[in-house]
């Protein structure tokens, strides 16, 4: 007779034989498996290291473009902007202040002066101070001679007045300086506009200095707005550039407005990367173009040229 014993011992048996049976074959599947991932590890780490060292040599190229276009942009400049002013706006905060800066030094290095700087506030562009605004620009208190044109847009209507009393229009009477200020003065107290300047004096050009695109419904009547002032500008002095960055040349963008109209992209030049050296010396030389009648579209952008024409001979 077979007793419990043998049982117990026969079924332990069969037990330890499985378990060993299983950690053989697993260790003998884990081997070649482990040795896939470690290969695998490897090489991740090489192309980590070779990516690295690409992103350095990348880093170190470009550091070098920018201090050569540093160190060549005054020369390319130079003459440009002879006894010009050039009246700056910032049209909103995401604008670097180091932009600002660099565009202010190189006009100075073009031979040009900064007239003054004004920032637009987001209320500039808000539907709701509509009414506000066009109760100021139509109201009895402008300075004499402002002719606005015969139409209801308050942008239109408030970017005529600007442009009105801050453009030298060319063989045209300067504007009157009592006007300038009676009109910053009442534009800032609606909060839709800012002097960053000590003084704002009449100028031949505008530079619009512009970064990221709008966002919501009513993007495109912000960016419209925009526009209107941007052409007004234009049409009463010798010429306008308006600036901005990548996110600037979006469909929402004012770069990307201003280019998707035939009309407007003929009439005013467009700069999509001026928080690079290279922009900045696209946006000076644009603006001697746009004293020749000529526009472009200067940038990284589709359909975009590097840079605009470097003039052979300087004033």
């Amino acid at each position: 007779m077979i007793d419990f014993r043998y049982h117990l011992v026969s079924l332990i048996a069969v037990f330890l034989a499985v378990a060993l049976g299983i950690i053989i074959g697993t260790t003998a599947l884990n081997e070649p498996i482990l040795a896939d991932i470690e290969g695998q590890v490897a090489d991740l780490e090489q192309d980590k290291r070779s990516l690295e060292d690409r992103t350095q040599q990348l880093q170190a190229q470009l550091d070098t473009t920018q201090a050569f276009e540093e160190a060549v942009a005054p020369a390319l400049v130079d003459g440009t902007l002879a006894d010009r002013s050039v009246l700056l706006v910032v049209t909103n905060e995401d604008v670097a202040p180091e932009t600002v800066d660099a565009v202010t030094a190189l006009i100075g290095e073009a031979g040009g002066s900064v007239s003054g700087q004004l920032t637009l506030q987001p209320e500039y562009t808000d539907p709701s101070t509509e009414a506000a605004l066009q109760g100021y620009v139509t109201g009895g208190g402008l300075p004499s001679g402002v002719q606005l044109p015969e139409a209801d847009d308050t942008g239109q209507l408030v970017g005529a007045l600007l442009a009105q009393v801050l453009m030298l229009q060319p063989e045209g009477t300067a504007p009157d300086p009592t006007a300038i200020s009676s009109v910053l003065a009442g534009l800032s107290a609606l909060d839709v506009l800012s002097q960053d300047s000590d003084a704002v004096a009449p100028a031949d050009y505008a530079v619009v200095l512009t970064s990221g695109a709008f966002a919501g419904e009513d993007a495109a009547e912000r960016s419209g707005t925009l526009v209107d002032l941007v052409t007004a500008l234009d049409a009463a002095g010798s010429g306008a550039v308006v600036a901005g960055d990548a996110g600037s040349a979006a469909e929402s963008g004012l770069v990307g407005t201003l280019r998707a109209d035939p009309t407007v992209s003929a009439a005013v030049s467009t700069v999509d990367n001026v928080n690079a050296v290279a922009g900045q010396i696209s946006t000076v030389l644009a603006l001697g173009q746009e004293g020749e009648g000529t526009s472009g579209k200067y940038g990284t952008g589709e359909d975009t040229q590097p840079v605009p024409p470097v003039p052979t001979t300087t004033p």
